[in-house]
């Protein structure tokens, strides 16, 4: 069985990865999905989220903007990363399991800093800079 984490709100993927305050956890056997349960981050962020879902033993994590440093907690667990997605969570996972999920593998959000220049999902990171 393998299980894929989403961070969860109302259905759709939450767009902030280090803000999120729920992930739905899918389990999969046999291409399918067999049972999902969401989860409460119990206010962790950033960092220790990653460590949450590899308590949790998950394998891939589908989100939408995330950082580098988050992304270097999830390969550092052994969680694979599909980035850069929005829209209904469970038809998200019905994707990725047909292989037919649109996902960007160099997402990265940086809520720190520079501008980098694209946008992280659909919540607005452009708010938190000048836009060029």
């Amino acid at each position: 069985m393998i299980k894929i984490a989403v961070p969860y709100e109302n259905g759709q993927i939450f767009q902030h990865f280090g803000h999120t305050e729920q992930f739905k956890i899918y389990d999969i056997e046999n291409g399918a999905v067999v049972a999902a349960a969401v989860v409460s981050t119990n206010g962790s962020g950033h960092g220790a989220l990653a460590e949450m879902l590899g308590q949790q033993n998950v394998d891939a994590l589908i989100c939408g903007g995330i950082g580098g440093g988050a992304q270097q907690a999830l390969a550092a667990a052994g969680i694979e990363l599909f980035g850069g997605v929005s829209g209904d969570a469970d038809e998200a996972v019905a994707a990725l399991l047909q292989s037919k999920l649109s996902y960007n593998p160099d997402v990265e959000c940086s809520h720190h800093g520079e501008h980098h220049g694209g946008t992280c999902g659909e919540h607005g990171c452009g708010a938190h800079h000048d836009n060029q």
